[in-house]
C-alpha cells in the first residue's frame, strides 16, 4: 500500500498556499491558529491533531475556516459504519483539510472546499482506502458570471481524469449530496463532489490535488469580482436569512460533520463551518419579482455550462 506521507505532506502545505492566498486577498485580517493534539484515552477511539485556522472580522471575510487534521481511530463512528458497512470493527486513519469561508459583502458568495484521504486496517492489513473531497459555491445574489466561471474551472481541471464524463458524474453527485430535502433546493450553484474513489492510487491521488488546487482558481476571481459590490442593510438582512439555510444544511445532513461530532473530534474545529452571524424567519418569502426571488431559480440542478456558457 502506497504511503500516506506524500498524502499528509500535500494537504499540510494546501493549507498554507490557501491561507496565504486569503490573506492578501483580504488584505487586512490574518488567520489565528490553534495546533491541537489528542491522545487516545478510555472511552474514546480517536486520537491524532491538527491545526485549525480561523480569520475573523477581516475586510473581505467576516469569518474565513480552514482546518487540517490528520486523525487515527480503533473504531468507526455509526455514520461512517452506515456508509461502509463492511469496515465495520477497523480501525482507521483520515487525513485531509476542510474550509469554509464567510465573506462580509452579500453579492460575494459563501464557499465550501474539502479533500481528503481515508485509510481502514484490520489484523494489519490494509482493508479499504479512497480520496474524497470537491468544491462548491453558495450565492446569495448570483451572477451568471460567477457560475460560467465556477464550472468552467471545475470542468477543466477534470479533464485529465476522464474529461466531460469524470465532470459530469462528480457535478451530478455535488448536486444531490448538497441538497436539502426539507426544503426541497440545493445549498447553492454546485461544483464538484466525489467520495470512495479507490482505483488506482498515483491517479486519484492527482485528482485530489487538481481539486485542492483548482479551488483558489475557481475562487479568486469570483473574490476580485464582487468584494467592493456596494449593498445596504436589505441585502445584508438576506444574506444572514439565507445562511440559516447554511447551517441547517451542516447540522442535518453533512457526512463529515457527524463524522467528526460522532468520533469524538474537536467541536471547535468541527463547528469552525458555521457563519458567525445567522437569523432565522418564520414564513419569508421574496417579492415576486425582486433580486432576492430571483436566487430560488438557481437553486435546482441545472448544466449551467449549457445554459449559461
Amino acid at each position: 500500500m502506497n504511503d500516506i506521507s506524500p498524502v499528509r505532506d500535500y494537504l499540510a502545505d494546501l493549507q498554507d498556499r490557501i491561507c496565504a492566498a486569503i490573506e492578501a486577498a483580504d488584505g487586512q485580517a490574518r488567520f489565528r491558529e490553534d495546533a491541537w493534539t489528542r491522545d487516545a484515552q478510555a472511552g474514546t477511539a480517536l486520537a491524532g491533531g491538527g491545526r485549525t485556522r480561523v480569520l475573523r472580522d477581516g475586510a473581505v471575510f467576516e469569518q474565513a475556516g480552514i482546518g487540517f487534521s490528520d486523525v487515527s481511530g480503533s473504531r468507526l463512528p455509526p455514520s461512517a459504519s452506515a456508509h461502509r458497512p463492511e469496515l465495520a470493527g477497523a480501525s482507521w486513519r483520515a487525513v485531509g483539510v476542510s474550509l469554509v469561508f464567510h465573506p462580509r459583502n452579500p453579492y460575494l458568495p459563501t464557499t465550501h472546499a474539502n479533500v481528503r484521504h481515508f485509510r481502514a486496517e484490520r489484523d494489519g492489513e490494509t482493508v479499504a482506502w479512497w480520496f474524497g473531497g470537491g468544491f462548491d459555491l453558495t450565492p446569495f445574489y448570483p451572477f451568471d458570471e460567477d457560475v460560467l466561471h465556477w464550472h468552467r474551472t471545475a470542468r477543466e481541471l477534470c479533464e485529465p481524469f476522464g474529461g466531460q464524463a469524470r465532470y459530469d458524474a462528480h457535478k451530478r453527485w455535488c448536486d444531490e449530496y448538497f441538497f436539502l430535502k426539507h426544503r426541497d433546493e440545493t445549498r447553492g450553484v454546485g461544483g464538484l463532489f466525489f467520495d470512495d474513489l479507490g482505483e488506482d492510487f498515483g491517479r486519484d491521488f492527482g485528482y485530489l490535488r487538481a481539486v485542492g488546487d483548482g479551488f483558489l482558481d475557481a475562487w479568486l476571481p469570483i473574490v476580485e469580482r464582487r468584494k467592493d459590490t456596494p449593498y445596504g442593510e436589505r441585502e445584508r438582512q438576506f444574506q444572514l436569512y439565507r445562511r440559516g439555510r447554511y447551517v441547517e444544511f451542516n447540522l442535518v445532513y453533512d457526512r463529515g460533520t457527524l463524522f467528526g461530532l460522532q468520533s469524538g473530534g474537536r467541536a471547535e474545529s468541527i463547528l469552525m463551518s458555521l457563519p458567525p452571524l445567522v437569523r432565522w424567519e418564520y414564513g419569508h418569502a421574496p417579492a415576486p419579482g425582486s433580486a432576492e426571488a430571483r436566487l430560488q431559480d438557481y437553486l435546482r440542478p441545472r448544466d449551467w455550462l449549457a445554459e449559461l456558457g
